[in-house]
Parts: C-alpha cells; sequence; structure tokens
C-alpha cells in the first residue's frame, strides 16, 4: 500500500452516487465506468487545474448535470465477470495481442510524487493529464500535512525527522514567498482598465506561482489522469514493477488491483510468474547490468554547477534532401531512389517552391503538413529545471531519457524572486534541499531525489523528428508558456536552422515564437478565456 495515503471521506449519499462510476472509493488509484466517454474526458481536463480529488471534482461539478436515475443498480465495484469470459476465449484462447489494444480504461493516479508522474507519463501510447503547478497553489494541506510523499522505508529510519521537518520547511517557504511575490507583482503591474478582475487575479497568480514552484520538492504529490489500452496498461505496469523505486512497485500493484476490475483478461499475463514475472526480472536486470557498467566507466568527480544549456548532438545533414524527397514521393510513380536523385538537382528557388507548396497557408499552429516531417530527425542534450523537464517530458510523440535528480548541477533562479527581495530565503529553500538529498544518499539512494527542489537541473536527452519539433517547438514557445521550457523550444528551433542547416525545415515552423517574455505571462490567455466563458453564459 501506498505510504500515508489520505483518504477522502464522502457521506453515505455521496458513496452511493460514487460506487456506481468508480472502482473504489478509498484508495488512490481507481477507474472511471459507466459514464460517456465526454464526461470522462472532461472530467480528466477539468482535473488537471483543481486541487480537488477526482471523486469530489465528479461530485461538486458533474453529478449535477448528469441524468443518473437509471443507474441505482450499478456497482462499478464489482468485477465484470461476463467481460472477462468473453476476452478469455478471444485473447488467450487465440493469444492476438492486438485485442488488448481495443479496450480502454480511464485511470486516476492520485497523490503521487513528482519523481512517480514522470514515470507514469513516460508510455507513448497512453494519453495524460497532470495536476499543474501553475494553476494550483501547493500550500494547502491534505490531512493536516503538506503534500509530499512519505516514503514508508525513510519513516521507519533515523532520517524520519530530518525529512519530514526539511521538507515541511520547504513548503512553508513556498507558501511565504508566494503570498510576497504576489504582493510585489500588484504592486509593479496594475489592472488595465479593460479586465475584470477575474483576470487580473488569474494572471498574477499564475505569474507568482511560476516563479516560486521551484521550491518545491520533487517529492510534491500530484494527480494524474491517464486514458490508455490494455495493451498500454500491460507495458506500464511492468515498467513500475521493474523500477527499483518503492513507490512505483506500490502503485503498479494498485494499478493491477483496479485494472482487473474493467479488463481483467488483458492484464492475466501479468499475473502469470513465466511471462509477466520474467518480463519485470529482464527490464530490472538489464537496467541493473548497465548502470553497473556506468559507474565503472564514468566514476563519480567533483563537478562545478553548470549553466543551462541545449545542445544539438545529433542530426542527418541530408535530412532537408530526405524530407523534399518524401513530400514528393506519393505523386509520382518513380523510385526513391530515382526522386531523391532529382530533389538534389533541385535549384535553391526549386526548393524553396516546394515546401512552401507542402506547407501550404497554415493559419494557426495545429495546421500542420503530413508525414513527410518524419524523414529526419534531431537529438538533443538539454541541461534545464526539473520544472521545465516536467512539462517538457509529457510529449509522447518522441524519445526521452534523462539522469537522475540531484542537485550536482545547480538551480535556477528566476528574475522575479530577485526583483521581488526574495533571494534570501529562496536560496536557503535550495540550500536546505541540496542537504537533505546529500543526507538522504547513502541509505536511501533512490529516494533521495524526493527532496530535490523543481528549480535543480536536470539533464535529459530528447530526440525527436522535424514533425514533431514543429508541434512541440510551436507549442512550447507561445509567449504565455513557462519561461523555463519556453527558452528550451526557441534554443532547439535556433540549432536546427543554424547548426543543421536545416533552414528550409525552420521556416516551416512558423509559429515558433521568440519575442521577449511578456510581463504576465498567462495576461492574454486569461483573457480569452473569460471573453469564451462570457459569450457561453
Amino acid at each position: 500500500m501506498v505510504s500515508f495515503y489520505v483518504a477522502e471521506e464522502y457521506t453515505a449519499h455521496e458513496r452511493d452516487i460514487l460506487r456506481r462510476y468508480f472502482t473504489n472509493l478509498d484508495g488512490p488509484v481507481f477507474a472511471l465506468v459507466n459514464l460517456p466517454e465526454v464526461v470522462k474526458g472532461a472530467l480528466f481536463a477539468r482535473y488537471s487545474r483543481s486541487s480537488k480529488s477526482l471523486r469530489r471534482l465528479f461530485l461538486d461539478e458533474f453529478v449535477g448535470e448528469l441524468d443518473i436515475t437509471g443507474d441505482d443498480g450499478i456497482d462499478a465495484t464489482v468485477g465484470v465477470r461476463r467481460a472477462e469470459e468473453l476476452y478469455e476465449r478471444v485473447f488467450l484462447e487465440y493469444g492476438d495481442d492486438s485485442v488488448a489494444q481495443l479496450g480502454g480504461v480511464h485511470l486516476a493516479c492520485e497523490q503521487a510524487s513528482n519523481i512517480l508522474t514522470k514515470l507514469l507519463e513516460w508510455g507513448r501510447l497512453m494519453s495524460y493529464l497532470e495536476q499543474s503547478t501553475r494553476y494550483i497553489s501547493y500550500d494547502q494541506r491534505l490531512g493536516g500535512r503538506f503534500r509530499y510523499y512519505r516514503d514508508a522505508a525513510v519513516l521507519r529510519s533515523g532520517l524520519a525527522t530530518r525529512y519530514v521537518g526539511d521538507m515541511d520547511r520547504m513548503f512553508e517557504v513556498y507558501s511565504d514567498l508566494f503570498v510576497r511575490a504576489q504582493d510585489h507583482l500588484r504592486q509593479q503591474i496594475p489592472k488595465a482598465p479593460g479586465d475584470s478582475d477575474f483576470v487580473y487575479r488569474n494572471a498574477l497568480k499564475a505569474k507568482a506561482l511560476d516563479a516560486v514552484r521551484g521550491v518545491l520538492p520533487a517529492g510534491a504529490l500530484s494527480n494524474v489522469g491517464i486514458y490508455g489500452s490494455g495493451q498500454a496498461y500491460e507495458a506500464l505496469v511492468l515498467r513500475l514493477r521493474a523500477h527499483p523505486l518503492p513507490e512505483a512497485g506500490a502503485y503498479a500493484e494498485l494499478m493491477m488491483q483496479e485494472l482487473r476490475k474493467v479488463i481483467p483478461s488483458f492484464l492475466r499475463r501479468l499475473d502469470m510468474p513465466e511471462r509477466g514475472g520474467v518480463w519485470a526480472d529482464y527490464l530490472a536486470d538489464t537496467r541493473q547490468a548497465t548502470a553497473a557498467l556506468a559507474c565503472e566507466w564514468f566514476p563519480v568527480s567533483d563537478h562545478q554547477p553548470a549553466a543551462s544549456s541545449v545542445s544539438l548532438v545529433d542530426f542527418d545533414p541530408d535530412g532537408e534532401v530526405k524530407v523534399l524527397s518524401a513530400m514528393l514521393y506519393p505523386h509520382v510513380d518513380r523510385p526513391a531512389s530515382e526522386v531523391r536523385r532529382r530533389v538534389e538537382q533541385l535549384s535553391a528557388q526549386e526548393r524553396v517552391e516546394l515546401v512552401r507548396a507542402y506547407n501550404g497557408v497554415r493559419g494557426n499552429r495545429r495546421h500542420r503538413p503530413g508525414r513527410a516531417l518524419e524523414a529526419t530527425d534531431y537529438r538533443f542534450d538539454v541541461l534545464a529545471d526539473y520544472g521545465a523537464f516536467r512539462d517538457l517530458q509529457r510529449h509522447r510523440m518522441l524519445t526521452v531519457e534523462w539522469q537522475p535528480l540531484s542537485p550536482r548541477h545547480g538551480y535556477v533562479q528566476p528574475p522575479l524572486i530577485e526583483q521581488a527581495g526574495l533571494s534570501n530565503s529562496y536560496v536557503a529553500a535550495m540550500e536546505r534541499s541540496a542537504e537533505l538529498h546529500d543526507v538522504l544518499l547513502g541509505e536511501f539512494p533512490t529516494q533521495a531525489s524526493y527532496g530535490v527542489s523543481l528549480a535543480y537541473r536536470l539533464r535529459f536527452a530528447m530526440q525527436f523528428n522535424a514533425r514533431e519539433a514543429m508541434h512541440l517547438l510551436e507549442l512550447r514557445s507561445v509567449p504565455q508558456g513557462h519561461p523555463s521550457y519556453r527558452s528550451v523550444a526557441q534554443q532547439m528551433h535556433r540549432l536546427i536552422a543554424d547548426q543543421a542547416g536545416h533552414h528550409a525545415i525552420a521556416e516551416m515552423m512558423q509559429f515558433v515564437d521568440h519575442s521577449d517574455e511578456p510581463e504576465l505571462e498567462r495576461l492574454e490567455s486569461e483573457r480569452r478565456t473569460d471573453a469564451r466563458r462570457q459569450g457561453f453564459t
């Protein structure tokens, strides 16, 4: 069981409603059933910007809009025996793996650490929504405690008092800085005449939360909504079982308990020692063997913190030729080799003409050309704060790998912290975080990252093709984006043009925004949201 999960209390009437739609009412992991797909999707969308649990959110904001009178006899906590018998014949008798791609589940994972959320969100063929640190203040408590993961082994050790005391203090500093940052912003940025109090207040809040979120430790709790097929959940459970983090193994078993109630046969192989057991052992063994070689070949050395950086470490010099060839290939009746030879003979003007025809008139960043851009890719090595990594890692159509989170690479301090005179408290929190990590490292090397603040830098690699680059860089460079990941996206775009020399591809990404950081990143977005809200009502 997950350590110190804070269960929510419900009235008898609320429990009678909830049992129809949630596979359990008292645990941190549960599936959604018996609801229209649009309702489940809307619930998850609202989930990411609410501090409430999903079940409480459903009761407070959704159940009143639904007609549930016909669902009185439904009990989602009862297993689906007939479905199990049906899929038993198809899935196990015929061994058709593709069948496991046809049944999907909405699953909520609550009170998971930020370390665990990155493991949950690693799979490509799933959809995720995670609680946002820029819309929700983490100064609210759960069961009277600050919202961070309390590992059972750590709390049984002699470091328990130190761990709880330091983590509590980091949350206290976060809460204090949040209030003071908002006060400073109110003094420096007056409300525009046309803005409502709601728009102004939300824009200030987002700016302040962006600035102070770096104080939060990576052990801070978050809620994650997941949608995926049975096959995708099978892969996720295997990864979690094989991971050395105890929290990951605990959540794997909680997920299995709930998924068995909805898609039992899709996951039957995970319970077979000769199948799921061997698979998990394989993943764990290869991880350990590779880590042992890495430790042998890269011994620990003195290391000075480095500045944030983005490096393009691998690309194809012929990438643009391959992309242009792929643009033409579906429209001719010639072999690929002949198409490429002809593209190599095109003049610069002809290449521009082809690119412009293929790219067309894009009305906005959601208008993306076809798959020819998948003919070349880029690999970046990034050193950025963990907060930026959290947001970039969630992109699924790419390969992302990251190193352990530690204070080794130093931390970032947002300009607002210094401008508001908050540097002393901020720096003290960073030092406390680093000391806690180092104290935990000897006895709890896997759990030590829980104490590392989000402002500390992490080194990670991202590899993606040019089509995904268009999506990621245009999305993550928008003015309302967080400054940390916005800077990473802008640097990647420059490197594709200047270092790789793929000027035509870079030019196709016309919605990458290189403008300076706005005074209030979320102001324009809040104005648009308020206008839509007024129009809806």
